[in-house]
Formats: C-alpha cells, sequence, structure tokens
C-alpha cells in the first residue's frame, strides 16, 4: 500500500527514489525564494526564528556557507550521482559509446543555451553570461561523462588535478587592489579582483554587449565550472557507490566522505590556504560543500531507502522527478502567477508568494500523474 503512490518504472530502469528526493529538496529550497523571507524578518525584526529563516533563504556575502548556498553544489552532485545510473541504462538499450558522447555533447549545448536564454529574459538583447547552474554544468558536463567511462582511480586523479590546479592559478595570479575580505595570502580570492575576474573582463567582452563588461554584483564567474565538475565528480563517486551496492546503502562510505570533505575544506580555511567561498567556488568550497551532499544524500537514503519513508518524502519526489521543469517554472512564471493573484485574488505579498509555490507544485504534481518529465 505504501508504494501505491509511487511511480512504477521497469526493473532495468528502477529509480533511486532517495536521489529523488533530495533533487526534490534541492529544487525546493530554490523555488522557496518567491518567499522572500528576509523582508518577512524585517517586518518583526525582533522574532529570531524568522531572522534564522531569512539567513537560510540568502547567499552570505562571501565566505561562509547558509542552507541557501547547498542549492547549486547540491544540484551539480547531483548530476554527477546519475550519470552511472544512466550509462548504465542507455549500454543496455544498446546505446554505443560514440552516439552517447554526442548527445552529451548535445546535453550541454541545450544546458548553456538553456543558462544564458534564463539570463536573458530581462535584457534588451542577449546577455552573454555564464555564471547561471545550468550554464556551469553544462560547460562541465561533457569532461564528467567521459570520466564516467574511466575507473574510480582516473575520477579521483581528475580531481585532485582540478581542485590543484585551480588553486594554483589562483595562488600565482597577482593580489588586487580589493582587501574588503582578506588580506595577505587569501586575498587572492577577494571579489572583483582575482584570476577569474580578469578571464572575465576578457572572455564577455568577446560577446556582444550593451555596454562593456567589467565586474559582476554578485562576483560569480565563467570559471567557476572547473572546480563545479569537482563538485560534479564527487557526486560521480557517489552515484558509482550506489549502483555497486545495490540494494545496500552504503551509510558508511556517504558518512566518511562527508566528514573527510567538510574537515578539508575548514583545515584549508582556517589555516589560511584557501577559504570556503561560494560566489567563486574555491577548491575549500568544492570540498566543504561535496562533504555537506554526502551528508544530504546520506540522511535522504536513511529517510527513503532504511526507514521507508516513503509516504513522507511524496512531495519531494514529485519535484525530484522533474527538477528541469522545476527549475524553468521558478524562473518563467513567477511574475505572471503574481500579478494574477494580486489582481484577481487580492493577495497580500506573503500569501501571494506562498499561492505561488504551491501552484508550483500543483503543476509538477500534474506532470507527474501524467508521466510527463522533461529531460534533456
Amino acid at each position: 500500500m505504501q508504494d501505491a503512490i509511487l511511480p512504477r518504472v521497469p526493473e532495468t530502469a528502477q529509480r533511486n527514489l532517495a536521489v529523488d528526493t533530495y533533487r526534490g529538496f534541492v529544487m525546493l529550497l530554490m523555488m522557496a525564494e518567491v518567499l522572500q523571507l528576509s523582508r518577512v524578518a524585517q517586518a518583526f525584526p525582533g522574532n529570531w526564528f524568522l531572522h534564522l529563516l531569512a539567513y537560510h533563504q540568502t547567499h552570505v556575502d562571501w565566505a561562509g556557507c547558509s542552507l541557501h548556498d547547498t542549492i547549486q553544489p547540491g544540484f551539480s552532485f547531483l548530476v554527477g550521482v546519475a550519470l552511472p545510473y544512466s550509462i548504465a541504462t542507455r549500454l543496455a538499450k544498446g546505446g554505443t559509446f560514440p552516439k552517447m558522447f554526442l548527445h552529451a555533447l548535445w546535453r550541454a549545448v541545450v544546458l548553456v543555451a538553456l543558462g544564458i536564454f534564463l539570463r536573458s529574459m530581462h535584457s534588451t538583447q542577449t546577455y552573454f553570461t555564464f555564471e547561471d547552474t545550468l550554464t556551469q554544468i553544462g560547460l562541465g558536463y561533457p569532461f564528467l561523462f567521459l570520466l564516467g567511462f574511466r575507473p574510480p582511480r582516473w575520477q579521483w586523479i581528475a580531481l585532485g588535478t582540478i581542485l590543484f590546479g585551480y588553486w594554483l592559478a589562483w595562488a600565482l595570479y597577482p593580489v588586487g587592489p580589493d582587501l574588503d575580505h582578506f588580506s595577505g595570502f587569501m586575498a587572492h580570492w577577494n571579489k572583483n579582483s582575482n584570476l577569474g575576474v580578469a578571464f572575465d573582463q576578457w572572455f564577455l567582452n568577446l560577446f556582444p554587449r550593451v555596454k562593456p563588461f567589467v565586474t559582476n554584483g554578485g562576483g560569480y564567474l565563467t570559471l567557476s565550472f572547473i572546480p563545479t565538475l569537482g563538485t560534479m565528480i564527487l557526486g560521480l563517486a557517489a552515484g558509482r557507490w550506489l549502483k555497486e551496492d545495490s540494494p545496500r546503502i552504503p551509510m558508511k562510505r556517504f558518512l566518511i566522505a562527508g566528514a573527510i570533505g567538510i574537515a578539508a575544506g575548514l583545515l584549508l580555511h582556517f589555516a589560511g590556504i584557501c577559504p570556503i567561498v561560494k560566489r567563486i567556488w574555491t577548491p575549500g568550497w568544492t570540498l566543504f560543500s561535496g562533504g555537506l551532499c554526502f551528508l544530504f544524500l546520506a540522511l535522504f537514503s536513511w529517510l527513503v531507502d532504511m526507514r521507508g519513508y516513503r509516504k513522507l518524502a511524496f512531495p519531494l519526489i514529485v519535484v525530484g522527478m522533474n527538477s528541469m521543469a522545476a527549475y524553468l517554472m521558478a524562473h518563467l512564471f513567477e511574475s505572471f502567477l503574481a500579478d494574477s493573484f494580486r489582481i484577481h485574488l487580492k493577495l497580500a505579498a506573503f500569501p501571494r508568494a506562498a499561492a505561488i509555490l504551491l501552484t508550483y507544485w500543483l503543476m509538477l504534481y500534474w506532470l507527474y500523474r501524467r508521466k510527463i518529465f522533461l529531460r534533456v
């Protein structure tokens, strides 16, 4: 009876519902931005709980981490988790490496294009920028796909090379004038005064622009796709462990990997070697956030697969099984729904936001019931 509400899929393509639940949690955090809890907290200055929620629904200014900061690494990590299952399914259907690689390249192009399209929605022309989550994943996806066909040793070597090489390139680049965040050696990772900004000042100005690119207001960078690939490689390792140990959950591996990642990131940060900064996706952030992703995956695996709380997880599964649709809804429909609820139902700001979030879920549930899943 407990499984009656869950999707029926062929045994050869059995989904990992814990992964879907984790993905749904990540997407729900993103869609919940519409609640704008920071504004709600400002209306109740003495309410510590609302201020705590507001803090975790916004990105930290530079160094550190909030729950909101875990959205993009979670999404990227889960791309890696899904890859071993995707490769196995395509091979079982008679897929060949050349055809599969061409599909991976096509998927990468579509993701990059979607990211640029979404960032251009309120621009007078195509806004060429490459820091959107979809774009960052798309830029690294072909390399991740190739690593998916290599032995684990190659994947760990690739991860180490990416993180050390990226760290070394930044460490060797001259320190800029911006000393707002760090001083000394850590100043190599200050906002708008680093290797990534210098690259974007050259690269982004190769494209047509309304005005020349100087800096990104949030400090986000094109080159962040390189360490983001590191996050996806960590997810690839997690997906491989899940698939190899199925139906057993490699809980010990997840917990150890999570602890090592968090500890390594904190060590690099407090030793003054490499800070934990999500906005520029430092190697320290890759390790720290990757450790958090392992722990989140362990948590949802324990809840769904070990404890069997599938009915409680169902609302998240609905979102997680259609994550691309959820991502596009949150970017494309918010203004339309907000205006509709304001004009026709006269809803105030917070009830209107809650109604938008509920509408997102109902739309995803409608797609789920009809087995319509948006794929790239």
